[in-house]
């Protein structure tokens, strides 16, 4: 009886908070992988608030920046009555005008900015109107697969530090404090272009990229590839596609389907006419 008690009034505290709150309260217990939880003031009964290992801080070892007992104030950003707990951002308040700046974008929203670092794995924005990240030498953040439509080779063949950009944001990426950016979605999509002027069963001239154990990539336009499966490299059965082909290879195939939404092209080299060849 007493636990359904406590249950009630918890769920009726919590109820009565909002996501975008600040709330205040003191650290309970620190738990490793799950990260600290959290007595709100004004509940004393047991910890209401958890805050996760990535929420904690931007700057160093998150677990460093806290310590039971420790008074916190933070932003609530989920709410489950279910479990009994909100979910809190310290890195809201220790960061209050980047939190503002980045809460306030919206998907699809156009920024500007500048080339900060290139790193291997992706590159780092200084957005304009941003403020200085406390850590990363950019706000803003371009992921590989959103630098460009085309295959990637070197990062720097994309781009180059100073570079003027102007990218469209996706999200805000709250456990590393940063705008989640793309810059091949200002850029028009060289598949769909090619989608509008190819029908399934046209032949096309392309030339062989890569070479995979289950078939090869060739590029049949500018920022297109598409997959012949080993079975439709030739008419006649190969063990590997080193036995039809080599990368380089200017080839004749058949588009066979075209799937714009998963940006994906099946392609035929057995389906081509000898007449073709």
């Amino acid at each position: 009886m007493g636990a359904a008690l406590g249950d009630h009034e918890s769920r009726e505290f919590l109820a009565g908070i909002r996501v975008g709150d600040i709330c205040g309260g003191t650290v309970a217990e620190i738990t490793g992988r799950q990260g600290v939880t959290v007595t709100l003031d004004g509940f004393s009964a047991r910890p209401l608030g958890i805050v996760w290992p990535l929420d904690i801080s931007w700057r160093g070892d998150p677990h460093l920046a806290v310590k039971v007992g420790q008074r916190i104030t933070a932003e609530v950003t989920a709410i489950d009555l279910d479990t009994h707990h909100a979910r809190l951002a310290m890195t809201a308040t220790e960061n209050p005008e980047l939190w503002a700046f980045l809460k306030s974008r919206h998907r699809g929203e156009i920024l500007s900015g500048t080339i900060a670092a290139i790193e291997r794995f992706g590159v780092f924005v200084g957005l304009d109107d941003g403020p200085d990240h406390p850590v990363f030498p950019g706000v803003g953040f371009i992921t590989i697969p959103e630098l460009s439509w085309r295959r990637v080779e070197a990062l720097s063949d994309v781009v180059q530090v100073g570079q003027r950009v102007s990218c469209e944001f996706l999200q805000f990426d709250t456990w590393h404090g940063e705008a989640r950016l793309s810059l091949k979605g200002t850029q028009p999509d060289p598949f769909q272009a090619f989608a509008d002027r190819v029908a399934i069963g046209q032949t096309v001239q392309g030339q062989v990229t890569k070479l995979v154990p289950f078939g090869v990539f060739v590029q049949v336009a500018d920022g297109v590839e598409g997959l012949v499966h080993l079975a439709e490299l030739t008419s006649t059965p190969v063990a590997t596609p080193e036995d039809a082909v080599e990368a380089g290879d200017e080839v004749t195939v058949v588009v066979t389907d075209i799937d714009r939404v998963q940006r994906k092209l099946s392609l035929s080299r057995r389906q081509v006419s000898s007449d073709s060849l």
